[in-house]
């Protein structure tokens, strides 16, 4: 389901997939190839929400932004289920694993990965490029070849996914009242 909330008004990129079983209210752009699976409830209602392109917000996530503090998800971001993100920013390239829960006024820089079921704690900044695991989460190295590959095949798999869903007709039937081509 997608709404405006007041004057603000989400807008999506017309090649994004957003699953009829989510929830985009107010002040959200999703960018292009992006998807947002079932369960997902982004909410727009206190700051911009800004997706990049090629971002997979997967089933029963939850973004939200803070009151005067935009919510920045970079490009080719993968958030795994269940994830938690009230972050600042989430740079390009980065993977939330599934459960990870990322708190307020956090800044989690290009290239890193939250390991599944970690915690980061409010105002926490991670340097570009780390692996971090544990509650609450610590950086405990830099990323390898491996997790770039990972990284990168993750977005590739949900783009193709959400082209399979789009096809198959799959989206918020409301999204084309929703749709711009700026974005």
């Amino acid at each position: 389901m997608i709404r405006s909330l007041g004057s603000k008004t989400p807008k999506i990129h017309p090649s994004a997939f957003v699953s009829e079983a989510a929830y985009v209210v107010g002040d959200v752009e999703i960018g292009e190839g992006s998807s947002v699976w079932p369960g997902t409830v982004i909410r727009g209602n206190l700051s911009k929400i800004v997706i990049g392109k090629y971002v997979n917000i997967q089933d029963n996530c939850v973004v939200h932004s803070e009151e005067n503090s935009q919510t920045t998800i970079g490009d080719y971001v993968s958030m795994g289920h269940k994830v938690m993100c009230h972050a600042t920013l989430v740079g390009d390239n980065c993977l939330l694993g599934n459960g990870s829960t990322v708190n307020s006024y956090t800044t989690i820089s290009q290239g890193s990965i939250i390991a599944a079921g970690s915690v980061i704690l409010e105002r926490v900044e991670i340097p570009p490029n780390s692996l971090v695991v544990g509650v609450p989460g610590e950086v405990k190295r830099t990323i390898s070849e491996r997790h770039i590959e990972l990284i990168n095949k993750i977005w590739k798999d949900y783009k193709m996914y959400a082209q399979e869903f789009k096809s198959a007709g799959l989206e918020d039937s409301d999204r084309d009242k929703f749709n711009d081509p700026n974005v």
